[in-house]
Parts: C-alpha cells; structure tokens; sequence
C-alpha cells in the first residue's frame, strides 16, 4: 500500500476555515449593527421625550388645568416634538413607524406646602402642576427582512418637568 498524496497537502485549508468561521463571524457582524441601531434608537426616543416634557412645561399656566386637563392644542405640539423635533410636526418621525399615538401626555398636580405650593411661582396657583411625557415606540428591526422577529420589542422612554409659565 503506498502513501496517500493528499493527506500532506494544506492546500485549501484556509478556505475550509473561512468557510466554517464566516456564518459565525457575519451573525456577531449583523448582531452589532442591530445592538446599535437599537441603541441609537433608544437614544432618539429618550431625547424626545425629554423635549417635549421640557417644551409643556415653558407654556404658560393657563394651558393647564389642574388635577388633569392640557390644553388639547398643546397635547399635539408636544406629541408632534417628541416624535419629529418640530412643533408643527413637519419633520420625519426620528424613529421609522413612530405615530403620535406611541406618545402620551398627562399631568399631575401637587398641592404639598412641602413641594413649596404655598410660595413662590405656584403661591397663586396652590398646586405644582408637572408634565409627563411618555412614549412605547416599536422597536423597527434593522435585519427584520432576515427573519429576526422583533415584534415583542418596544423603546420606552418617560420624562417629566415642573410646569414653570412662560
């Protein structure tokens, strides 16, 4: 029996490898791009609702109501900041598939002495009212085209501000 020429022979080694190690080096490629987008993302989230809960609170007084009510022109000023950047709602969503319905506004009213209700620019007022704003965006899969099911994923994000009057 003679020696087997082959079993010496290291040509095409390095594409065996390649081709054993590229499905697992494409996944982590294509798993950071998604992490990041989610978190960049997140991150437009999380700065638009901070926006917008800074936006109500430098309107004036009488846009609020308290224990519950804004303004229902203001409720979409806010929606449409949080979701665009702009007031008039004339810019593009931050987040692909982000409506205004992904964004609630409400309002809570304190009326502590201990919160300082009783002094200074809430003296006339007897109660703080602040604003929240909130938002439950669904998270848009950068891969979702691959079969990566992000449904169940949602941005959340919440902020709110001390109504302080013009």
């Amino acid at each position: 029996m003679g020696r087997l020429p082959f079993l010496g022979d290291a040509r095409g080694t390095a594409a065996a490898e390649m081709a054993l190690l590229l499905p697992l080096l494409l996944m982590l490629l294509m798993g950071t791009f998604e992490g990041g987008y989610f978190l960049w993302s997140e991150h437009k989230v999380v700065k638009g609702v901070r926006d917008g809960a800074r936006y109500a609170a430098r309107h004036d007084f009488t846009d609020f109501t308290c224990p519950s009510t804004i303004d229902s022109t203001l409720q979409d000023d806010v929606k449409n900041l949080v979701r665009t950047g702009t007031a008039d709602g004339s810019g593009s969503a931050a987040v692909p598939g982000w409506v205004n319905d992904d964004v609630t506004v409400t309002l809570t009213c304190d009326d502590d002495p201990d919160l300082g209700t009783d002094s200074g620019i809430y003296a006339a007022l007897g109660t703080a009212p602040r604003v929240k704003v909130s938002a439950s965006v669904p998270y848009p899969s950068l891969f979702g085209t691959f079969g990566f099911s992000t449904t169940s994923l949602h941005l959340n994000a919440s902020a709110q501000a001390a109504v302080m009057g013009l």
